[in-house]
């Protein structure tokens, strides 16, 4: 009894001996590969002060969230797990408009305990003017916006994946994402 227990013993010792490869080499930790869709757009009417064109790709939805004003809307990216918030206010006074863009600023900027740093850059056509602020670093939204007709109409954008996000992995679909929201920016059109 005591030969089989050792030949046991020894078969398992060299079994696990030749199982082990000395040039074994771990594997990167890799990501989804996201097929991104092709830039095409059309145009969403709102039922408050301002049109614009969307992508295709993007489902224009009124926020059904219960503190949620009348003109605000969703703008979801089903396939790329983004949604980006739009809020429309009318103003009457310059004061109003004062208080709406400190507000935005004020908003942007409670993500500095993330963020690495954040990036201003002014918004001018013949049809408006704003801010657009990008966000570096693993922040809940890394884009955000307001835009505004000086005279009576504002609107305010901030983007969110629908997931924690982790800029590395997330960075192909920002910077796609990105050019569809500038596009949406440049074609508001005031009513």
């Amino acid at each position: 009894m005591k030969n089989n227990t050792f030949i046991v013993y020894l078969l398992v010792m060299l079994g696990m001996m030749g199982a082990c490869k000395p040039d074994y080499v771990p594997k990167p930790r890799g990501f989804q590969r996201i097929e991104l869709p092709t830039h095409n757009y059309q145009p969403f009417n709102s039922a408050c002060g301002f049109e614009c064109e969307i992508p295709t790709y993007a489902n224009a939805i009124a926020d059904n969230h219960p503190t949620a004003e009348k003109c605000w809307f969703n703008i979801q990216f089903t396939d790329l797990n983004a949604t980006l918030h739009l809020s429309y206010k009318p103003f009457k006074t310059p004061v109003e408009l004062v208080d709406l863009t400190e507000d935005a600023r004020t908003l942007v900027y409670k993500h500095t305990i993330k963020a690495d740093e954040i990036y201003e850059t002014q918004i001018s056509n013949a049809h408006l003017t704003g801010m657009l602020y990008e966000l570096s670093g693993n922040t809940a939204t890394n884009f955000q916006f307001y835009v505004t007709d000086n005279k009576k109409h504002y609107i305010r954008g901030s983007l969110y994946f629908n997931a924690k996000t982790n800029l590395d992995s997330i960075a192909p679909v920002l910077a796609f994402l990105k050019t569809d929201i500038i596009h949406s920016i440049e074609t508001i059109r005031w009513r």
